[in-house]
């Protein structure tokens, strides 16, 4: 039986849980593997938690094993589930993570059920297409858009580049940057320390993600032939699973790539850090992108880039400084770039410091909490304002 003090104790405890603003953080699954739910994570466990009430509120198919019946239900089911949960948790908050494609128009169901239930919604968009890319000339889809996007209470977005775009298409909304975030390791040795006997080895190129066809790995393994016949040596370390692994596969051995290209599977924790330490560069040639976090574990670990010039990516990559942005779905490209950084080993290394020094300048966790708090405080607030946050990071 509890004592009066231990009692005591929890009552204070449980007073100063209450004050605290819920806010109610819908996502995916936080163990699926995709980078929303890396900034889940991150949220979740970031010193917002001293700050606000944070809870997890689970949205999508993945990390769920059910049928097709049992995921209807789900889905005509959950805007009662999130209703509920809203009133359960006394969210002042939601906070609803999404991204401008297939899932936009059931995540913004969601919105106007909190709204509904008396919270705030703050949504973020984690890259897609931009909004003029979704309606194409098209009026009536155009409204639509337009309509959905002033439901929020306010808009958070990867780049400065969707930053122009949602503010023209709905200018009297609140649109601000708000950036992902990286832990980075404290002790890491720059990259122009790590360089050392490296300098007449094979470069070694490193990709983080899922093998899909939008990653550009298909121009990056005929990028590394057109390499080869250079007579620049490299090797190409591929770390991630996805729908494309075994006819990316055959397609290795069908360019005689064997012994030039590994393909690792999905890595985690201190196997991702140890790898990308001894990395030469982190390749992202992709279609389209928001802001990836391998890019941002790379380049915390002093990894230089060679990545197209999409999304968000040029809000953090300064071509030439942190490495060089090429123009996607261009083989030619990929290979003039790597073999480029392969003839000045040195300026790789320079570049390899200044990526570290950017990530730990802009997208530390400490900017996540300045971000977020800030836009958390402002929506909890009576009389809301306009946050200003995110849109002047430092570049070094």
């Amino acid at each position: 039986m509890a004592t009066p003090e231990a009692v005591a104790a929890n009552d204070v405890v449980a007073a100063a849980v209450a004050r605290k603003p819920s806010v109610l953080i819908l996502g995916p699954a936080l163990d699926a593997m995709s980078g929303v739910s890396t900034h889940l994570r991150m949220l979740l466990g970031s010193p917002l938690a001293a700050r606000f009430n944070l809870r997890h509120f689970q949205v999508g198919s993945e990390g769920r094993a059910e049928g097709f019946a049992r995921r209807v239900a789900r889905i005509l089911g959950s805007p009662f589930a999130l209703a509920a949960a809203v009133r359960a948790q006394h969210a002042r908050v939601v906070h609803l993570n999404t991204s401008m494609n297939g899932a936009f128009c059931r995540d913004f169901v969601y919105a106007a059920v909190a709204k509904l239930c008396g919270a705030r919604v703050l949504c973020q968009i984690h890259g897609g297409r931009l909004p003029h890319e979704v309606f194409r000339g098209s009026r009536t889809v155009q409204r639509a858009l337009r309509r959905a996007l002033k439901l929020p209470d306010a808009l958070a977005v990867l780049a400065q580049i969707e930053l122009e775009a949602y503010r023209k298409l709905v200018p009297n909304q609140k649109v601000v940057v708000a950036a992902n975030a990286v832990e980075y390791p404290v002790d890491a040795a720059p990259a122009r320390d790590r360089l050392g006997g490296k300098v007449d080895e094979p470069l070694e190129l490193i990709f983080v993600g899922r093998l899909t066809r939008e990653k550009g790995l298909y121009e990056l393994l005929h990028g590394l032939v057109t390499l080869r016949a250079r007579g620049t040596r490299a090797i190409l370390l591929l770390a991630g699973s996805g729908p494309e692994e075994s006819r990316l596969r055959r397609l290795a051995a069908e360019l005689g790539l064997e012994k030039a290209v590994a393909f690792l599977g999905p890595i985690f924790g201190d196997e991702k850090a140890r790898l990308l330490a001894a990395a030469d560069i982190f390749v992202l040639p992709s279609y389209s992108e928001g802001l990836p976090f391998a890019l941002l574990e790379a380049m915390a670990m002093g990894v230089p880039v060679v990545a197209s010039d999409v999304g968000a990516i040029r809000d953090v990559v300064i071509d030439g400084v942190h490495g060089l942005l090429i123009a996607p779905r261009q083989t030619a490209a990929i290979a003039d770039a790597i073999e480029k950084l392969a003839a000045d080993r040195h300026r790789l290394a320079r570049m390899g410091a200044a990526c570290r020094a950017r990530i730990v300048s802009g997208y530390s966790v400490e900017h996540l909490v300045r971000d977020f708090g800030g836009l958390y405080s402002t929506l909890c607030a009576d009389t809301p304002q306009h946050p200003q946050i995110g849109t002047n990071r430092q570049v070094i």
